[in-house]
């Protein structure tokens, strides 16, 4: 549909094009100028942007023919001559209008587009000498600041809708960069800090026991590589088109295996049956990074802890994941490796864009964390 319309559009252009030339002729004017007023429009206006050569901008496509038409208008008035004009040029210099409030650069757009105009409007002046002579001249003059009008606002209108759309990808670009940058500080300083506690049990049991030590190495192996796939894949997602087709996220089985191979105080998952495997993806995604950042949070803060009870239950129209550890606040972990607070603040915020609630503080024996992720016609 899209190559029949061009098609018909170009074939009209020169079919104008042709008749202005007749006109032309028929008058007995010469035709070298308006031959090369019309080429040069229709060079600027029908060459297909995959050929043009990058030195040809638009700037210079729009403004070299409206030059060009106000020479020829400059050249029939010094001449005292008349030379009728045709619909050819009026249909291209409204062309070039439009690309030049279209797609010219900002600093350039106004003056181009002040140059089509102008010699839009002094066409007629060709014919009737002065824009005001006759009864037609002001017709004419009146029509073309009408089209003129048109043309660019709607070519303005086209570019505002341009650019609001380029912006809005700029910011959903921007929103998903900083959902994967919190994605790679869930992933990876979940395996970090285990390799940290592991680090340290080979390090007490280098001293005594020597049997025990190959799995906590293992451990450290595992969960070393594991950290460097997962920064692969972020980084590999960062690079993608499409952020958000590829992004690593978990679900409620992966919060299986995520307190099965943690490396640190038992843990021990509580899973209500009536908790289906159906969720929705964003709120499985909510409640693997709950689990995960305080499992995360357990390591670095409350290293004395010797259980932790993860729950997924159903309350009301909402899925409540708590994770509750019976620690007393001790650490092993050096000041460094605590982070920085970052982990609560952007779980709140995960929370919150789901229209739910997330709470943290000290439980019966230890510390808690408690998310409500609302559910809905899910149930």
């Amino acid at each position: 549909m899209r190559t029949t319309v061009r098609g018909f559009a170009v074939g009209a252009l020169l079919a104008a094009a042709f008749l202005d030339l007749a006109i032309v002729r028929a008058v007995g004017a010469a035709l070298p100028l308006p031959a090369l007023v019309l080429a040069t429009g229709l060079t600027a206006t029908l060459w297909p942007a995959a050929s043009r050569p990058p030195r040809l901008t638009t700037e210079l496509r729009t403004a070299v023919p409206a030059l060009l038409s106000l020479l020829y208008t400059a050249t029939a008035l010094l001449r005292h001559r008349v030379v009728p004009f045709g619909p050819g040029e009026i249909a291209l210099l409204l062309c070039l209008l439009y690309l030049a409030v279209r797609h010219a650069p900002a600093r350039w757009a106004v003056l181009c587009a002040a140059l089509d105009a102008g010699a839009l409007l002094a066409t007629p002046a060709r014919y009737f000498r002065t824009p005001w002579s006759g009864d037609e001249g002001p017709v004419y003059l009146v029509a073309g600041v009408l089209l003129a009008g048109l043309t660019a606002g709607f070519a303005g209108y086209l570019r505002f809708l341009d650019f609001r759309r380029a912006a809005a990808l700029a910011e959903t670009r921007r929103e998903e960069r900083v959902a994967i940058a919190a994605d790679l500080h869930d992933f990876v300083a979940h395996h970090v800090t285990g390799i940290l506690v592991q680090t340290q049990m080979a390090r007490m049991m280098a001293a005594g026991d020597r049997t025990r030590l190959d799995p906590v190495l293992g451990g450290i192996q595992d969960a070393a590589t594991e950290a460097l796939a997962s920064m692969r894949r972020t980084v590999g997602v960062l690079r993608e088109n499409d952020p958000v087709a590829h992004r690593p996220v978990g679900d409620l089985a992966g919060i299986r295996e995520l307190t099965a191979g943690f490396a640190g105080p038992r843990v021990v998952l509580r899973r209500d049956g009536a908790v289906r495997d159906d969720l929705p993806h964003e709120i499985q995604a909510a409640a693997y990074r709950v689990v995960q950042e305080s499992l995360t949070n357990v390591r670095r803060h409350a290293g004395d802890a010797g259980e932790v009870v993860v729950g997924l239950r159903l309350a009301g129209a909402a899925l409540e994941v708590s994770v509750t550890d019976d620690g007393r606040g001790g650490v092993r972990l050096p000041d460094e490796a605590r982070g920085g607070g970052f982990g609560l603040v952007g779980l709140r915020e995960r929370v919150g864009a789901l229209g739910g609630e997330l709470s943290a503080g000290p439980g019966e024996a230890g510390w808690r964390v408690r998310a409500l992720l609302p559910v809905g016609g899910v149930l």
